[in-house]
């Protein structure tokens, strides 16, 4: 169980826990201020949440495929104070993304994907589907953003570099390009090892951003993370 100032997290029938970079992705990335938003595999329902906690009056769909984290999503959503703007859909986004209703209506989608593809699989299907692209390919992530996303609307994502990479360089092909990016550090001597990158429809010059979660003794939180994280962390 992970309590955050206003709402909490369970996640033990979730594969994919509460981590610092998920929580980074949903205190940075530009959430709106009311209009609809998307959760592409909210897992526990984490990102929707945060969103919700930000964008005030924002209507928030959370699309998960995996069956237990669906069913600890919809718990954590009704046991928060957001359960009347947040609806979460039991689907793969492949098949959200096909319903004419959902076409082109989200002013911002947040996408913590998959990531892993050749690397060695776990004997848990769950741990599988939450980690590994099988189920959600970047081309087809990047398909459902394409269909959904507003033409003035902006997609927020985390991945490690070397997978931003291939996505930038594939969402040229969709119109999608990046406008904004945070490189996240360890600490300021620690290699980038996510990167949150904002995508648009629109081509202008990126904004480059970069934040370290620690001091260089590796305990002490920075006060840029303090402030990012101030008002969802209780330790803050």
């Amino acid at each position: 169980m992970f309590r955050f100032k206003q709402f909490t997290i369970r996640q033990e029938r979730a594969a994919m826990k509460v981590c610092t970079d998920a929580c980074v992705l949903g205190a940075w990335a530009d959430v709106g201020d009311g209009g609809r938003l998307l959760d592409i595999g909210t897992g526990t329902g984490l990102l929707a949440l945060m969103a919700a906690q930000r964008n005030t009056s924002a209507q928030i769909d959370a699309v998960e495929i995996d069956a237990d984290a669906y069913a600890q999503a919809v718990d954590n959503v009704a046991d928060s104070p957001f359960a009347g703007r947040v609806r979460v859909h039991h689907q793969a986004i492949q098949a959200f993304a096909a319903l004419s209703e959902h076409q082109q209506q989200y002013g911002r989608i947040l996408t913590n994907p998959p990531f892993y593809t050749n690397q060695l699989r776990s004997p848990d299907a769950a741990v599988n589907r939450a980690l590994h692209t099988g189920d959600l390919p970047f081309d087809d992530l990047l398909s459902a953003v394409r269909q959904l996303l507003r033409p003035d609307g902006q997609w927020w994502i985390l991945l490690p570099p070397y997978e931003m990479k291939v996505v930038t360089t594939l969402a040229q092909s969709y119109e999608l390009y990046p406008f904004h990016q945070l490189d996240l550090r360890h600490h300021a001597q620690k290699p980038v090892f996510r990167q949150v990158t904002g995508f648009s429809f629109a081509e202008k010059p990126i904004e480059l951003h970069e934040l370290a979660v620690y001091e260089t003794d590796g305990r002490t939180y920075t006060d840029a993370f303090r402030n990012l994280l101030r008002n969802y962390y209780l330790i803050f």
